[in-house]
């Protein structure tokens, strides 16, 4: 008897493949390709202005890229725009916290678990039982959000009162309200001490039971300490993919890093 061929691989939860971006006679991203794995944190690293904000914003629909494919499950996303992603199961964090001034912390939140309403248009326009229940609802999601991440307290607060570590936090409970399996991360660790990072880490590391991570970050320690997997670009171009270990002696890393404080 012939013995059964074995199941292909599954495919990544999400992947760029030969991304090309430019800018006028700037070329970003020049054949640029990543795959992330399901429960895994792939993390983008290089020195300045090697291209990771760029290949970040195509990844959220902000760039459109001159050639290549953004895929989900293996499937081409043919209009990869941002305010789809979180319908897609795609949740994001900016380099700013970029939070609602005007809102309260569990109102801001809110808006993360927003694609989570039942009620339609016409029951939230007249106050029916209906919509009420489904800000009740709202309302739990995103306190369980800021309960897992220690910002529950200041619920009731607005965004400009707080402290920017906990607003970093409050910016990243929205984008866990939204119950994505993919969250992308933009320099997450910016502006927070050593305790905070080390907070922060361990978060990534957890939310792998649920979802993957791509980890757009310049603080090594907490990259080459979180990443399953890390892609290294320069000059727009991926000179490195691997484990961290991999990343960490390979000499085209070390040659881009040449100049810059890279803590490894």
């Amino acid at each position: 008897m012939t013995a059964p061929l074995p199941a292909p691989p599954p495919e990544p939860v999400f992947a760029v493949s030969r991304i090309g971006v430019r800018f006028g006679g700037l070329v970003a991203l020049d054949d640029v390709s990543l795959a992330v794995e399901a429960g895994a944190v792939h993390g983008v690293i290089g020195p300045n202005g090697a291209g990771k904000t760029t290949l970040f914003n195509v990844c959220c629909g902000f760039v459109r890229p001159d050639t290549g494919t953004v895929l989900r499950h293996g499937r081409p996303v043919g209009d990869m725009r941002p305010h789809r992603l979180a319908r897609m199961g795609i949740a994001r964090t900016l380099q700013g916290v970029g939070l609602f001034r005007g809102l309260t912390v569990a109102e801001n939140v809110m808006v993360g678990a927003d694609r989570h309403r039942r009620a339609g248009f016409a029951s939230t326009l007249f106050a029916l039982p209906r919509s009420d229940r489904d800000e009740r609802a709202l309302r739990e999601r995103a306190m369980a959000a800021l309960a897992e991440l220690g910002a529950d307290g200041y619920a009731n607060r607005l965004p400009g009162s707080l402290p920017y570590p906990v607003q970093k936090r409050v910016a990243l409970a929205r984008a866990l309200a939204t119950e994505p399996d993919l969250l992308l991360l933009d320099e997450p660790a910016s502006g927070l001490g050593h305790d905070e990072m080390t907070e922060l880490g361990e978060l990534i590391r957890s939310l792998t039971g649920r979802m993957s991570v791509v980890l757009v970050e310049h603080h090594m320690d907490l990259v080459m300490s979180v990443c399953d997997r890390i892609t290294v670009l320069d000059f727009g171009r991926v000179v490195a993919d691997g484990t961290p270990d991999e990343v960490r002696d390979d000499p085209a890393v070390i040659d881009a890093y040449l100049g810059e404080e890279a803590r490894f």
